[in-house]
């Protein structure tokens, strides 16, 4: 880091991809390194202790929530300490929640403080992208405390009991979002649209993969002859196709949608045989879900595809994972996944097939995905190979990359940056979308 590059203390949890994921592109800035409030070595035995038995609660509902008859009440019961009203009519949202009562009790009880107690040693800047984190920092008297929201829209659960007194500054990533925030009390001035922070090695180039990418959602041209002025005005030049359909299939930190990739794999193995689709099934850091992916490619009659037409991204480390992801998805034509923060990728210029969301901040994103024109809910992944060509071939998912890099934002971690350290918010000028 230059070290006239401003710092700030970068604080994010380990609770699925989406927090860390978000906290990722502000490396650059994040003060020794980015602290993981539930796992870090500052935090003491008995915080992580809450910590984990908020998390293993969390991940194995998310895996149950699939089962039959079962899983959705088990889910459901959850959803219930987290759920999100309905956004219209607009109305007084402020008062507390169960589940925000719940959340401050835990706080006044010693929840999430150590991140906050090691960061008074140096007046920095606090960004937190897990809420309860920027909630205790808050809480604890820190001056500067700022919180990345991380769904296009969030329940009461980010807010604190008495939003008027909170000092807490919001990046929204959507409207949405931020107009929610305001309807839970947050005073205008402390609420800012920003877009969800992407990874700025993806942004830098969006033009030219998505360049290549409609090429390949666009085999017989008809996309490009239909809006050939536009794409010629916000693309430049469409070079042809030099490769075959390329699926990224990824799954969510709590591995719940794994179980899907056999019934693509086996509607999809003539198309990977021949050469016609590629796909990289997306396990991250989750062995057992590397393991049932390598399994699965064996068991279907694929294993001499992988490495040729059927790739595994599998890392060790949060880091690697998410260097690598962000590397494998410039090639990719078709992002299939569900609707966590992984929605916000969409601005990149990818198509986004949707699993069934789970829990209402998935349902929002879903919905946000449709209205933006960036996002498709997946039909039965047993017909894959029909549907998923019959997409490509009608204009469907070319229409939706461009969608998504038209209409949404993919500039939220520079704009969140220079929000952050302006001394005068008011008069940053943030680049939506």
């Amino acid at each position: 880091m230059n070290s006239a590059t401003p710092r700030a203390w970068v604080v994010t949890a380990d609770m699925g991809y989406g927090h860390q994921r978000a906290a990722f592109p502000f490396r650059d800035i994040a003060r020794e390194r980015i602290i993981t409030a539930n796992s870090d070595t500052i935090v003491g035995a008995r915080e992580k202790k809450m910590w984990r038995q908020f998390q293993r609660f969390y991940e194995t509902v998310s895996r149950l929530g699939r089962i039959p008859l079962v899983g959705p009440c088990l889910w459901k019961a959850y959803d219930r300490f987290q759920s999100i009203s309905p956004f219209y009519p607009f109305r007084d949202l402020s008062k507390p929640t169960l589940g925000s009562l719940r959340l401050h009790r835990m706080i006044d009880n010693g929840f999430a403080r150590s991140v906050p107690d090691y960061a008074r040693r140096e007046n920095l800047p606090f960004l937190s992208t897990f809420f309860a984190v920027a909630l205790a920092a808050d809480h604890l008297g820190l001056p500067d405390v700022s919180c990345v929201v991380t769904d296009s829209d969030i329940s009461r659960i980010w807010v604190a009991e008495n939003p008027e007194e909170s000092r807490v500054v919001y990046f929204a990533p959507t409207a949405r979002a931020q107009k929610r925030l305001m309807l839970y009390g947050v005073p205008g001035e402390r609420v800012f649209l920003t877009g969800f922070p992407l990874p700025a090695e993806n942004v830098a180039t969006v033009r030219d993969d998505l360049a290549g990418r409609i090429a390949a959602l666009d085999p017989r041209g008809e996309f490009r002859a239909k809006y050939r002025g536009i794409l010629a005005g916000e693309i430049g030049p469409i070079p042809e196709a030099d490769r075959p359909l390329t699926v990224v299939f990824a799954v969510g930190g709590a591995g719940a949608q794994a179980e899907i990739a056999r019934e693509i794999l086996v509607s999809l193995r003539p198309a990977l045989e021949g050469g016609r689709i590629r796909i990289c099934l997306v396990a991250g850091t989750r062995l057992e879900v590397n393991g049932f992916f390598l399994e699965t490619i064996r068991d279907v009659g694929l294993a001499e595809e992988l490495g040729k037409s059927v790739h595994v991204l599998a890392s060790l480390s949060k880091t690697d994972y998410f260097t690598k992801f962000n590397q494998v998805i410039r090639g990719a034509d078709v992002l299939w996944t569900k609707p966590s923060e992984l929605s916000f990728y969409c601005a990149l210029g990818l198509p986004v097939v949707m699993t069934p969301p789970i829990g209402s901040h998935e349902e929002c994103n879903s919905d946000w995905l449709i209205k933006t024109g960036a996002g498709i809910p997946q039909e039965d992944p047993s017909a894959a190979a029909d549907w998923i060509f019959d997409w490509r071939d009608r204009g469907f998912l070319a229409l939706s990359a461009f969608n998504g890099f038209f209409n949404a934002p993919r500039h939220g971690a520079e704009n969140i940056k220079a929000l952050l350290f302006s001394k005068d918010r008011a008069r940053v000028k943030t680049r939506l979308p």
